[in-house]
């Protein structure tokens, strides 16, 4: 999908610039690396050629842009996949995405996703990267996710959350009583023996996590966790590091941990509880189109509400003892 190109004269301001940077400053609107890809593609040409994004220019050249979707994201194909729509606008789309389903197409999963589904939705989404999606959530973790509509929203966004400007607010059940909140800044990089997973490394990436208690069990608690930054796991990573792991994570938690003379309800939920209980409920950041904050809220799923009631009932019934 491409449109009408764009033919923009240089002028002397420019002279002596990289070809790269003069189009960065000409072109807000599209992402650096987008740019830079478009250039090595051949769809950015300077007098009528191709040229090297580090190329210098002299300041009188003609420059000629043909936006174009990038050929690797024209992989992922449209699916009829219902999608839990929280707001949806001209520039943006909040989706409520549930347990089991992975964000967009990866090794083990090249349908059924949610950048599928979104193309479906929204056709024009084509051109935007990834389908307009600007970060993740893991495949059973559920929760709120914004996505771009446009080439301007997309930018805009994702600066937001470079500068970790994008508020996102987690609830989330672990194990073991937490007697109140704190901060973990502990770096993040890929685990050394264990490829699939991820861990606190002195080598790794920064990662700052914030937790706050909001109910206390016999032996779990109920949290709420802050994002600062957003690497891969990084709350089930930070909270297996505190010794707090994420009820039903199948990575991080380790063996199950069952409070001693626990009911049998409880007993058998805990024990078939397969996946994290963790849950993006609040997503707060500037709009694109008119530069107000706006915050969106999806409640708790219903096996996160079962197993917190559960949780409740058990603490209720031994203070009766």
């Amino acid at each position: 999908m491409s449109e009408l190109p764009i033919i923009k004269n240089l002028t002397e301001e420019s002279a002596g610039k990289r070809l790269d940077v003069v189009v960065a400053e000409l072109f807000p609107e599209y992402s650096r690396s987008r740019l830079k890809i478009w250039i090595e593609q051949g769809q950015i040409l300077v007098n009528g050629e191709t040229v090297k994004p580090k190329t210098k220019v002299l300041g009188d050249e003609e420059l000629q842009l043909t936006a174009q979707t990038i050929e690797s994201e024209t992989a992922c194909e449209a699916e009829d996949i219902p999608l839990d729509i929280i707001h949806q606008d001209e520039s943006i789309i909040v989706i409520n995405k549930p347990v089991d389903m992975v964000v967009h197409p990866a090794a083990g999963h090249y349908s059924g996703t949610i950048q599928n589904a979104l193309l479906y939705f929204d056709e024009s989404l084509a051109a935007i990267p990834r389908a307009g999606i600007v970060h993740r959530i893991d495949k059973d973790t559920t929760g709120l996710m914004v996505v771009a509509r446009n080439l301007s929203a997309h930018k805009y966004l994702v600066d937001q959350i470079q500068k970790h400007e994008v508020v996102r607010e987690y609830q989330a059940v672990v194990h073991g009583v937490l007697t109140g909140g704190g901060r973990v800044d502990q770096p993040i990089g890929r685990h050394p023996r264990d490829r699939i997973k991820m861990a606190v490394r002195e080598n790794g990436r920064e990662a700052i996590t914030h937790y706050r208690l909001l109910e206390r069990f016999r032996e779990h608690s109920h949290i709420k966790v802050q994002l600062e930054t957003g690497r891969t796991h990084q709350i089930r990573v930070h909270m297996s590091h505190l010794r707090h792991p994420i009820v039903g994570d199948p990575v991080y938690a380790g063996r199950q941990r069952i409070p001693a003379g626990a009911q049998a309800d409880l007993l058998t939920y805990l024990q078939s509880f397969k996946r994290q209980a963790l849950h993006a409920w609040r997503l707060s950041f500037i709009h694109p189109e008119h530069d107000g904050e706006v915050s969106f809220e999806a409640p708790l799923p219903e096996d996160m509400q079962r197993l917190i009631s559960l949780l409740q009932a058990d603490v209720q019934a031994h203070e009766v003892e």
